[in-house]
Formats: C-alpha cells, sequence, structure tokens
C-alpha cells in the first residue's frame, strides 16, 4: 500500500487570506519563538490530534510570518561603500536567495 504525505494545512488555504492579528503584530524574535515553542511541544508526541492540528496551523502562519519579515528586512539592508570621489555611499545589497 503505497502512502501519500499530505500537508493538513494546504498552502492555498493559508497564502489566500491574512495572517491572524495576533501573529501580524509580532516581531520576528517573538514569532520564531513562538514557533519554537509549538515544535518542542509538538514533539513530545503528548498533544491530541484536534490540539496538533490547531498548534500545526498555528505554526505555518508564524512560519510564513518569519519568512515575511526576514524578506522585508532583506530588501532594506544597503551595502555601504564608497562613491567615485570617496564619498560614502549605499546601493542595495545584491544577494541571490
Amino acid at each position: 500500500m503505497a502512502s501519500k504525505t499530505a500537508s493538513p494545512v494546504p498552502e492555498s488555504d493559508t497564502a489566500a487570506s491574512a495572517p491572524p492579528p495576533d501573529i501580524a503584530a509580532l516581531s520576528f524574535e517573538e514569532a520564531l519563538k513562538a514557533l519554537e515553542e509549538i515544535v518542542r511541544h509538538l514533539e513530545t508526541g503528548r498533544v491530541d490530534l484536534d490540539a496538533a492540528v490547531t498548534a500545526y496551523e498555528r505554526g505555518v502562519w508564524l512560519r510564513k510570518h518569519c519568512e515575511a519579515r526576514l524578506a522585508e528586512a532583506r530588501s532594506r539592508v544597503e551595502r555601504i561603500g564608497a562613491g567615485p570621489d570617496g564619498a560614502p555611499s549605499t546601493a542595495p545589497l545584491d544577494v541571490d536567495p
């Protein structure tokens, strides 16, 4: 019997709407800490199915929020260098994802 692994929360379901307000208000560090706590909790294996699914769904939102915050930070990072006249100048940092 072949088994298929399906994501409990399809990407299209979470991508179609905005994150919950409590998650949207978190800093990157707060969201990452909350995500780490969910992972630790789920890894214990002592979570009933409904609570595990709810935690997983929240984890998906937290992951997406962290990724978005990192993308925002990456777009704001600038490379500081010297211009042709020796004066400091800035340019967007060209980093491959």
